[in-house]
C-alpha cells in the first residue's frame, strides 16, 4: 500500500482525504474500519474523501499517521517515535542521532549497470533474425506451408527463448516485432493450409505483440490476414469486420491498399454488393497511386505493401464474385505479362481460374475455354497445395454443373479428381468452402439489379 506512487503522492499534498479513498480501494476497508483505525469520525472522513473539507490540525494529523503506521520517508511531517528523514530518532522533545545508510562503491554501481544493461542476444543476431523473416517470405511461394510452417515454428520459438531472457530495450522491441512477424506468417500459413482456428489464434498473437510496440503497420497487416481467414472460411460478414478493423487504424497508409483489395472489396463481392465492392476497388488503386509500391507481383505473404499487378489480381476475382466476365478479363490482361513472367505458380493459378469462371458467366458462355484454362491449371500443378487454388479449382467444377454432360467438361472433372487425390491437396479440399452455383448467379444478378443479397450492418464504405 505505502509503495503505492498516488498514495505517496497524496499524502505529499497534505491531500488526506484522497489518501484515504485511496488505501481503502487498495485493501477493500470500509469507512467505519477507516474510523477505527483513524481515530476521526466517519462523517468527518466522509467529507474528507468527498473533498469538502481539510485535514489541517497539527495534532490530529500526527495521531492519524501514528494510528496507521505510515512510514517516515513518506509521512507530510516528522512522526514522534519514528526515523526522520535527516536521520534523527524523535522520542518525545529529545533527538538522538542514528547511523546513515552506507554509501555504495563503485563495483557496487558497476555490477549494478552491467546486470541492467546485459543481454542475452546481440544487435548482430537480430540482424540476422530479420533476415530469416525475410527468407521466410522469399520461399513461401515456390516451397508453400506445408513445407515452410515447421521451420517458421522453429524459428518463433528461438526468438521466443531470447525474449524469456534480458535485453536492452531497443533490442526487446526489436525481438517482440520479430516475435509478431513470425506469428503473422504462421497465422498466413495456416489459413493457406485450412487451419481456421489456427490461423485465428496466430493472428490475435501477432496482433497483441504488434501492440506492445505500437506497430501499427504490423497491426494492420494482422488485421488483413483474419480478414483474409475468415473470407475463405465463407464468413464474408466477418472478412468486411476485419478489413474495416485494420481501416479505421489508418486508411492512408499502404497497407490499406491490402486491406481495400483483398479484404474488403472480395468480401463485399462474395456478398453481392457491387457498389460497395467497386468502391473499395477505386479506394485501393487510388492508394497505390499515391503511395510508391511494386508494379509487379508482390509476394502475398509479404509485409510490404500490395504491388499494382496483385491489387488488379484482387479486383479481377471480385468481379468473378459479380459475374462481370468483361471486367474479369480486363483486369487479367493488364496483368497477364507481369503474371507469366513471375515465380508465382499461385498466382498463375488463380489468375487462370479466375479468368476460366468469368467465361462461364454472361449470356454466351465460353464452356470448352473455361475448361481448358482449368485443366491447363491442374496439369501444370499449381504450385505447392494451398487452399486458394483448390477451393478455386472446385469452384470452377461448381460452376459448370449445368454443362456436366458436356466433353470438356468431364474431362476437367476427371482431371480435378486425380488432382485432388493428392494426400496434401485431398485435405485442403476438404476444408475448402465452395459456393454453390446457383447461389452465385443469384447473388450476381441480385446485384446487376441493385438488390444484394446479404448485406452487411457495418460501415463498409467510411473509409474510402
Amino acid at each position: 500500500m505505502w509503495e503505492n506512487r498516488d498514495v505517496s503522492a497524496a499524502l505529499a499534498a497534505w491531500d488526506f482525504g484522497a489518501a484515504f479513498r485511496l488505501i481503502r480501494q487498495i485493501t477493500s476497508l470500509r469507512q467505519e474500519d477507516m474510523s477505527a483505525i483513524t481515530g476521526l469520525s466517519q462523517s468527518f472522513l466522509s467529507t474528507l474523501e468527498s473533498g469538502t473539507r481539510r485535514l489541517v490540525n497539527i495534532d490530529k494529523i500526527i495521531n492519524v499517521l501514528q494510528q496507521m503506521d505510515v512510514p517516515p520517508h513518506i509521512a507530510p511531517i516528522p512522526i514522534p517515535g519514528s526515523a526522520a528523514p535527516n536521520g534523527l530518532q524523535t522520542r518525545g522533545a529529545q533527538p538522538t542521532l542514528i547511523p546513515a545508510p552506507a554509501w555504495e562503491n563503485p563495483l557496487d554501481i558497476a555490477k549494478r549497470l552491467s546486470a541492467t544493461t546485459a543481454s542475452n542476444v546481440d544487435p548482430a543476431t537480430v540482424a540476422l533474425l530479420e533476415q530469416g523473416v525475410a527468407d521466410l517470405v522469399d520461399r513461401y511461394e515456390t516451397e508453400g506451408p506445408l513445407r515452410l510452417a515447421p521451420e517458421a515454428v522453429d524459428f518463433r520459438n528461438f526468438v521466443q527463448d531470447r525474449l524469456d531472457g534480458r535485453q536492452p530495450p531497443r533490442q526487446r522491441e526489436a525481438l517482440f516485432r520479430l516475435a509478431a512477424q513470425a506469428s503473422g506468417l504462421l497465422g498466413y500459413m495456416a489459413v493457406n493450409a485450412g487451419r481456421e482456428a489456427l490461423a485465428e489464434a496466430y493472428c490475435a498473437e501477432a496482433e497483441q505483440l504488434a501492440k506492445e510496440i505500437a506497430d501499427h503497420e504490423l497491426i494492420m497487416w494482422t488485421y488483413g490476414t483474419r480478414s483474409l481467414n475468415a473470407y475463405y472460411a465463407g464468413h464474408y460478414d466477418r472478412a468486411v469486420h476485419w478489413a474495416d478493423m485494420g481501416l479505421a487504424i489508418d486508411p492512408t497508409h499502404p497497407q490499406a491498399i491490402r486491406l481495400q483489395a483483398n479484404g474488403l472489396a472480395r468480401a463485399l463481392g462474395k456478398l453481392g454488393d457491387r457498389a460497395g465492392a467497386e468502391r473499395a476497388i477505386a479506394a485501393a488503386e487510388d492508394l497505390s497511386s499515391q503511395h510508391t509500391v511494386s508494379a509487379g507481383l508482390t509476394s502475398c505473404i509479404s509485409f510490404e505493401p500490395y504491388g499494382r499487378a496483385r491489387t488488379l489480381a484482387n479486383a479481377a476475382t471480385v468481379h468473378v464474385a459479380l459475374a462481370n466476365a468483361p471486367r474479369v478479363l480486363g483486369y487479367a490482361d493488364q496483368i497477364d505479362e507481369l503474371v507469366e513472367q513471375s515465380d508465382s505458380a499461385w498466382s498463375q493459378a488463380l489468375v487462370r481460374l479466375d479468368v476460366a469462371t468469368a467465361l462461364l458467366a454472361g449470356p454466351r458462355p465460353d464452356v470448352e475455354h473455361a475448361m481448358v484454362l482449368g485443366r491447363q491449371v491442374l496439369e501444370a500443378g499449381g504450385g505447392p497445395p494451398i487452399r486458394s487454388v483448390v477451393q478455386r479449382a472446385g469452384e470452377l467444377h461448381s460452376q459448370a454443373t449445368e454443362w456436366k454432360d458436356v466433353a470438356v467438361v468431364r474431362e476437367y472433372a476427371d482431371t480435378l479428381r486425380s488432382w485432388q487425390s493428392a494426400p496434401q491437396t485431398r485435405e485442403l479440399a476438404k476444408s475448402a468452402k465452395m459456393s454453390h452455383p446457383t447461389e452465385r448467379r443469384r447473388g450476381a444478378a441480385d446485384a446487376a439489379h441493385g438488390r444484394p443479397g446479404r448485406l452487411p450492418s457495418h460501415p463498409s464504405t467510411q473509409h474510402q
